[in-house]
């Protein structure tokens, strides 16, 4: 399957529909979407298993997720929960940190190449895509 930008722009509308409360990562998660490569936008969108959701953690209360059960063994559930605070922090925080919960995604939490390290390879890959952790200076978390 080959895809065109375009074609699959309310794909990706219903796949962050559960962001727009906070209009900023709604944008900001659309964007990462509509900048990592096509075969990676096919494989989350060719799964039924993947979503992107909003972390509702209350203090005192916890939080509540639904998401697909796994599959298969290799086939777990691909949820992307990101942080209400990534509509408050810096532009390039944020594109990081979507970026690295997708790669982790398109990884299935798993290494890539010779990087083992879960974490590094997620880092890795979503450099490549052009998404690098900003220095700690332009963060700006709220």
């Amino acid at each position: 399957m080959s895809l065109e930008r375009g074609e699959n722009c309310m794909s990706i509308v219903y796949l962050v529909r559960d962001l727009e409360p906070y209009p900023a990562l709604h944008a900001r998660t659309i964007q990462v979407l509509n900048l990592i490569p096509c075969e990676v936008l096919e494989d989350f969108l060719g799964d039924p298993r993947f979503q992107v959701t909003i972390d509702n953690y209350q203090p005192g209360q916890g939080w509540t997720l639904w998401m697909p059960t796994p599959g298969p063994p290799g086939q777990g559930s691909r949820c992307v929960v990101l942080r209400p605070k990534l509509n408050l922090c810096s532009e390039a925080f944020a594109f990081y940190v979507i970026a690295h919960e997708f790669a982790h995604a398109f990884l299935r939490n798993g290494p890539w190449g010779e990087i083992l390290d879960v974490e590094e390879a997620a880092d890795a890959l979503a450099a490549t895509w052009g998404f690098v952790r900003p220095p700690d200076n332009q963060i700006n978390l709220p």
